[in-house]
């Protein structure tokens, strides 16, 4: 019969009728009516799929109202995973014939009701009498046992009618090679909760419902678990297993882990482990057409409260304009207006600078700055300063939107990630497959040496998902009730490209020596820190998204020590990263903004090492170093009160819970294990802030109130509202060498009394107020002060310093102001001339102080169409080379028109703890 005769239409109505059979036939007959047949895609192949009892919906249970790119695929599909148990039985079962005329036996089924005089009268007697590979149907009703039933040869047993008609109240201890079990609902027997276990043979399970009992494979049995339903406390216990695979699933309500995998694979396998693993290797590996990857890219384009985590993860397509005049605001939307220019954003004109800021306008009341009034314009006379060696740092530089990492399908991981790749082509353990977890105790949880991996899955409201994690990929972790990953007890293996969002405590928590690869996820929206590293917790953290977490982006406490590299952390309700005490970690190439706290909360305890990082436009300081908590006070040294709630970093308690499952029994014994991958870092002894730039955040771009020592080197910090170095409390030995302090919004570096501070080789320039501000300890060597507002280096109170060879030039004010009972020496420093207008002196030195040498100092007059500038070394920092590498000398081409030799004497050198000299860095 031609196609063509009737209308297409016609045709599609009248082949809607026919079962599934006839439609293969159909299909057999020409390619025209092959073509007809599969049109029918969205309607018979549809009905034929959703009215199998077998199985669910193809996206059941995280997306069932997605439909499937195909349907007529989705049956085939489950048509021939349905077949996988009777593969090692095809040989067994042919007959004695040819090879090439080879048959089945046929296979009897067994009929079984719960009414008397209807087949078998029970399921046990069913089993006895069936022979290898016969099915069984139950029809609905409760079937009990009062014994554990044993399989003793392999067997289907399929439930007849809706799923939920078929109740199995029985233990099942399957001995035989292979069985499967479908659409029935397992319920406990009242001897044990076990409903069903294996030790050395394979277990299909398509369509069941799991009620308050469990399901145990211990290896080399093997398990294909499909659109089942665990709940009521249900869960599945794997231990050894060399493969199983648990695909489509839901947990809910469980009062402990829903799925536990315990102790590395066995090496002994069974017959079903290669056929598993190719199923496994078949879910893993994208399609011709792509319908993995674009399942994977769905996920990601979920909304969460109408906003698109996927497609705008860090607040949409913004320009770089945008980026100083927006900021987040959980409560209204994304982004709410900012001002412009380094101002303060709406509301922040609260924000509490501690009393060290010393910016204060009593500093600039003895006379010693500048005069206006005057026709003389001072950029005449201005040294220029913009070529110094951290000039390519002088504007933040935003965030390069090409550059954010997007969330990765699995397609797009394996392409780029060779040990993925690798991961996925070597299937062990556990594969959890498109799962759906929810509404109880814990996810996952994998402990002694366990391997799983875990693939297109859902995680929500857990007080952990997973737990001492292997492997994971593409995940949708959220709305836990405490932590979305835990790792810990030596864990290790790879997170990535999922999105963790909503947890009420940590994201992803890494402790007790848990080392794992963490990249490419988007961690947002938690109600705690985005990554908690603790109990010398280690990790590779890189490529992240890590924004809007109501606590610390990443917080490092208690010998955590991870690798934070290349993270987007941004947005978020408090600080940016969190170092508390005796962190570590090495910190590098992070995009650190637009946080309501300071970009970088450093415990003066901990020895961090931040490298590379852009830390810009957070509400408060850039990085802010404080000292251990007050014992007495019971508070924090921190800028707020709340800042106490981070030491429990994203725990809030939760260490007790450990030691409750008992997960501590074995850790102790390999604490001191190393992973060479993250060994590689050089050791510190002293906190080190090297090569940031930290620019237009609404307080201090430093902040110091330490009693550690801490060298800071060759970081640009500029147009912060504040003061660009705050040093409040430093009572070792705190460096600033080699650093840009620029265009700050009041004095360029303050340093406090009794702290100790060596500055060398800085650029100070252009600031609001003074150029340095020194009432402590130390030494000022080798340092360009240009261009400040205000004196260019006052040295005040009872300071106790050496000032030497630098280069200084103020326009309107004292260049070198010596005030009050400053003890120590003023030395062989250049000083450029300023406005000629300026009546203040070069050098300002209170007669009456007696403790301070001023000597050798040279002042360096401007001589018309000459050139002005630094020069011999040009303008500090400079850059690769030690700062010190070459004294300052006078430039031939000027003028000398005075040199101040002023001699005061000095009757015990620099008196008690004296002038500090150190080596350079």
């Amino acid at each position: 019969m031609e196609v063509g005769s009737l209308p297409v239409e016609l045709w599609r109505l009248i082949l809607a009728y026919l079962p599934l059979a006839d439609l293969g036939r159909c299909c057999l007959v020409c390619r025209a009516w092959r073509e007809l047949v599969l049109s029918l895609d969205s309607t018979r192949w549809r009905q034929l799929c959703l009215r199998c009892p077998e199985c669910r919906h193809p996206n059941w249970p995280r997306r069932p109202q997605l439909a499937p790119p195909s349907w007529r695929e989705v049956l085939r599909q489950h048509a021939l995973a349905s077949r996988t148990w009777t593969l090692n039985g095809s040989e067994l079962h042919s007959s004695a014939c040819l090879h090439l005329f080879r048959r089945r036996k046929d296979r009897r089924v067994w009929r079984v009701e719960t009414e008397a005089g209807c087949g078998a009268v029970t399921l046990r007697g069913a089993l006895a009498a069936a022979g290898p590979y016969d099915r069984i149907h139950l029809y609905p009703g409760v079937y009990e046992e009062q014994a554990e039933v044993t399989l003793k040869v392999p067997v289907e047993i399929v439930g007849k009618g809706k799923l939920g008609e078929v109740v199995l109240m029985i233990s099942f201890d399957q001995q035989c090679p292979t069985a499967r079990l479908c659409n029935v609902v397992f319920m406990p027997a009242w001897f044990s909760p076990v409903a069903y276990k294996t030790s050395s043979g394979h277990v299909q399970l398509d369509n069941c419902n799991f009620e308050g009992c469990q399901l145990h494979i211990r290896g080399p049995g093997t398990c294909q678990t499909r659109f089942c339903s665990f709940s009521q406390g249900s869960s599945a216990h794997f231990l050894g297993v060399a493969i199983s695979l648990v695909d489509s699933c839901e947990f809910s309500g469980g009062d402990s882990a829903s799925i536990t995998v315990e102790g590395p694979p066995v090496s002994e396998r069974n017959w079903a482990c290669k056929h598993l693993a190719a199923l496994a290797k078949s879910l893993t590996t994208p399609t011709s057409n792509g319908s993995t990857a674009d399942a994977a890219n769905q996920d990601s384009r979920d909304t969460v409260g109408g906003v698109s985590p996927g497609d705008t993860p860090i607040g949409g397509a913004l320009t770089v304009e945008d980026l100083t005049k927006q900021d987040v605001d959980l409560e209204s939307g994304w982004t709410k207006q900012k001002a412009v220019n380094g101002a303060l954003l709406p509301g922040h004109e609260g924000t509490v600078i501690e009393d060290g800021s010393m910016d204060t306008s009593n500093e600039s009341s003895d006379g010693d700055e500048e005069q206006r009034g005057d026709n003389v314009k001072d950029v005449d006379y201005a040294l220029p300063y913009d070529q110094h060696g951290l000039a390519h740092l002088s504007e933040p530089r935003p965030p390069d939107w090409a550059s954010v990492p997007a969330l990765l399908g699995l397609s797009a991981e394996l392409q780029r990630d060779a040990e993925a790749r690798e991961l996925a082509g070597s299937v062990q353990g556990c594969l959890l497959h498109r799962c759906l977890l929810r509404d109880g105790k814990g996810g996952v949880h994998l402990y002694n040496h366990a391997q799983a991996r875990l693939e297109a899955n859902m995680f929500r409201g857990l007080n952990y998902a997973v737990r001492c994690i292997q492997n994971a990929k593409c995940n949708r972790i959220h709305s836990g009730l405490r932590s979305g990953i835990v790792v810990l007890g030596n864990g290790k293996g790879s997170i990535r490209s999922n999105q963790i969002y909503g947890n009420r405590e940590a994201g992803v928590y890494i402790l007790f020596n848990g080392n794992p690869v963490v990249s490419g996820n988007h961690i947002f929206q938690g109600l705690a820190a985005g990554i908690a590293v603790n109990e010398n917790g280690r990790g590779l953290i890189t490529e992240n998204v890590i924004r809007q977490n109501q606590w610390g982006g990443a917080d490092i406490r208690r010998g955590g020590d991870p690798v934070l590299r290349n993270n987007f952390i941004c947005h978020g309700y408090s600080d940016g990263v969190v170092v508390g005490e005796r962190g570590r970690g090495l910190i590098e190439g992070n995009h650190i903004y637009g946080n309501r706290g300071c970009g970088v909360w450093v415990m003066s305890s901990s020895l961090p090492q931040l490298i590379g990082n852009y830390i810009t436009h957070n509400r408060m300081y850039g990085l802010a170093v404080f000292c251990r908590k007050d014992p007495e006070s019971g508070g924090g040294e921190g800028y707020r009160p709340e800042r106490e709630r981070g030491e429990r970093g994203g725990e809030r308690g939760g260490q007790e819970n450990f030691h409750e499952e008992g997960e501590m029994l074995a850790w102790e014994s390999d604490m001191d294990s190393e992973d060479e991958r993250f060994s590689s870092r050089r050791p510190i002894t002293v906190a080190l802030v090297e090569n940031n730039c930290m620019s237009r955040n609404g307080a201090v771009g430093v902040y110091v109130k330490s009693s550690e020592a801490l060298n800071v080197v060759g970081n640009m910090v500029s147009n912060n509202r504040a003061a660009g170095m705050s040093i409040i409390q430093s009572t070792q030995l705190t460096r600033l060498v080699g650093n840009c302090v620029h265009g700050n919004g009041r004095t360029g570096v303050t340093v406090d009394r009794e702290c100790r501070v060596e500055l060398r080789g800085n650029g100070i320039y252009g600031n609001s107020c003074h150029g340095i501000c020194f009432r402590g300890d130390g030494q000022i060597v080798e340092n360009d002060v240009v261009g400040n507002s205000g004196v260019g280096i006052r040295v005040m109170e009872s300071a106790d310093v050496k000032v030497v060879r630098n280069r200084v030039q103020c326009l309107r004010g004292c260049g070198i102001s010596v005030r009050q009972q400053v003890r120590g020496a003023v030395q062989e420093n250049l000083v450029y001339q300023g406005n000629p207008a300026n009546s203040k002196p070069p050098i300002n030195s209170d007669p009456q102080n007696q403790d301070c040498i001023v000597l050798s100092n040279t002042l360096l007059t401007h001589r018309p169409n000459t050139p002005w500038a630094l020069e011999n070394p040009p303008p500090r920092p400079l850059g690769n080379n030690p700062p010190s590498a070459a004294p300052s000398t006078n430039p031939t081409h000027l003028a000398i028109s005075m040199t101040s030799r002023i001699t005061a004497t000095v009757e015990s050198g620099c008196h008690n703890n004296g002038s500090i000299f150190c080596s350079i860095l």
